[in-house]
C-alpha cells in the first residue's frame, strides 16, 4: 500500500485509468504516425478534470498534487509518455497561478483547465539549454510593451500551444541574473511555429522550434518581477524534476509488468522465457530496483506536498529515476529478443521514448553537478 494517496486519490486514479483506456489507448498508435496529439483529446480531458489537477477551482479541477501525481503514473505506466499534460499542468499552470497576476489567471488559468489553451514553457534555444547564462533571446522594453527577438528550440507542446510563458533576457549584463518571464499568445504578430520536429521517441508529442520576431507584447504580459526569472527558475525545477522521475518509474514499472505476462507466454528451446533462472534474475533485480525506487519517490512526493522538498532532493530523484529507467528497459527489451526491436510491441516504443528523460529538465550531469556541489 502507498501511504501518500487518500481515498480520493485512488477514485480519480480509476477515473484517468478508464480515461486512458477509452480516449487515448485506441488512437495512440495514430497519433504516433502524425506526430502530434490533436487538440480535441485536451477539451476532453479538461471535460474529465485530467488538467491543471493540483490548482484550485476555476483555475484547476480542485485537487492537490497528490492528484497530479495519479494523471502523471497513468499515463507512463500505459506507456503514453508522448501526451504532454505534465508540461501544461505541472509546470506552465503552477507558473501562472504562483507568479501571475489576478487578471493573468482569470484570462489563461481556467481555459487551460478546460483544454481550450494548451501551454508551452520556452527556455531551452539552439545554444542555450541548461545553461540558461546563454539565452540570447531579448525583451526589450518599448514604452507600453516589451518587443522579443530570439528563437527556441525543443518546445513540447510547441505546435499546439495556444499560450507559451517564454524566458528572455531583459538586462544582458546580469547573464542569469537579468532573465524574465513573459506570457506570449499564439498568433501574435512575429510569432511563428517550426513544423513538428523528428524525434527517436515520443513521436505523439508535437515538439517544435518558436521563432519570435520582434514580437511586441504589453507590459502585462511580465510573469513575475523583471530580471527575477533564474530565481523563479530555481523555485519551479523541484517540482519539474519529480515530474520527471515520476513519469520515468512508472513507465518502467509498466514495462516490468508487461514483460512478466510477455515471458510467461513466450517459449524458447521448449521453455517458457521465465523458466530459464537468468531471465527471472533479470526481472528480480528489475523488482528490487524499482521497488526501491518507489518508496524515495513517494518520500519526494510528499516533500513537496508539504512545501519542504529542495532542489539537490529533487535532482537525487531525477538522476536515479532516469537512469534506472533506462538500465531496467534495456534489460526488458533484452528479454522480449527480436521482438523487443519491433515497433509492434510496447517495450520497444517505452525505450526509445525514455531516452529524452536523461536530458529534459536538465541533464544527468546537470544533476551530478547539482549533487556534486551539495557535499
Amino acid at each position: 500500500m502507498r501511504t501518500i494517496f487518500r481515498d480520493d486519490h485512488l477514485m480519480f486514479r480509476e477515473q484517468v485509468q478508464r480515461f486512458i483506456s477509452e480516449r487515448i489507448l485506441p488512437r495512440y498508435q495514430q497519433w504516433e504516425k502524425d506526430g502530434i496529439t490533436p487538440r480535441s483529446l485536451w477539451r476532453e480531458a479538461g471535460e474529465n478534470g485530467l488538467l491543471n489537477c493540483s490548482l484550485p477551482e476555476p483555475y484547476g479541477a480542485g485537487g492537490d498534487f497528490g492528484h497530479a501525481v495519479v494523471v502523471i503514473e497513468e499515463l507512463a505506466r500505459a506507456n503514453c509518455l508522448g501526451i504532454g499534460f505534465s508540461i501544461h499542468s505541472d509546470m506552465v499552470a503552477p507558473y501562472l497561478d504562483r507568479l501571475g497576476t489576478a487578471a493573468q489567471k482569470d484570462r489563461w488559468l481556467p481555459a487551460m483547465a478546460r483544454g481550450e489553451i494548451i501551454g508551452a514553457i520556452a527556455m531551452t534555444e539552439p545554444d542555450a539549454g541548461s545553461d540558461v547564462k546563454a539565452i540570447r533571446t531579448r525583451a526589450i522594453r518599448d514604452g507600453d510593451d516589451f518587443v522579443i527577438s530570439g528563437q527556441k528550440t525543443w518546445i513540447t507542446n510547441g505546435v499546439n500551444a495556444g499560450l507559451v510563458i517564454v524566458l528572455a533576457s531583459t538586462d544582458p549584463d546580469m547573464g542569469a541574473r537579468g532573465l524574465s518571464f513573459f506570457c506570449v499568445e499564439e498568433g501574435l504578430p512575429g510569432f511563428s511555429k517550426g513544423p513538428a520536429m523528428l524525434k527517436i521517441g515520443q513521436h505523439a508529442q508535437d515538439t517544435c522550434e518558436l521563432f519570435f520576431d520582434q514580437v511586441r507584447v504589453p507590459a502585462d504580459c511580465l510573469l513575475g518581477k523583471l530580471d527575477a526569472g533564474f530565481e523563479y527558475m530555481g523555485q519551479e525545477m523541484a517540482r519539474e524534476r519529480l515530474a520527471i522521475a515520476l513519469r520515468a518509474a512508472a513507465s518502467a514499472e509498466g514495462m516490468l509488468e508487461e514483460t512478466k505476462n510477455y515471458t510467461r507466454e513466450r517459449k524458447v528451446f521448449g521453455k517458457r522465457v521465465i523458466d530459464y533462472q537468468n531471465n527471472r534474475f533479470v526481472l528480480a533485480d528489475a523488482k528490487s530496483r524499482l521497488t526501491m525506487l518507489r518508496v524515495f519517490l513517494d518520500d519526494c512526493a510528499l516533500q513537496l506536498m508539504q512545501g519542504t522538498l529542495d532542489p539537490v532532493t529533487a535532482a537525487i530523484a531525477k538522476l536515479n529515476a532516469t537512469e534506472i529507467q533506462g538500465q531496467v528497459l534495456d534489460d526488458l527489451l533484452q528479454l522480449h529478443g527480436g521482438y523487443g526491436y519491433s515497433a509492434e510491441y510496447g517495450i520497444g516504443r517505452a525505450w526509445a521514448d525514455a531516452r529524452a528523460l536523461r536530458i529534459l529538465g536538465g541533464s544527468s550531469e546537470i544533476m551530478r553537478e547539482i549533487i556534486g556541489r551539495s557535499l
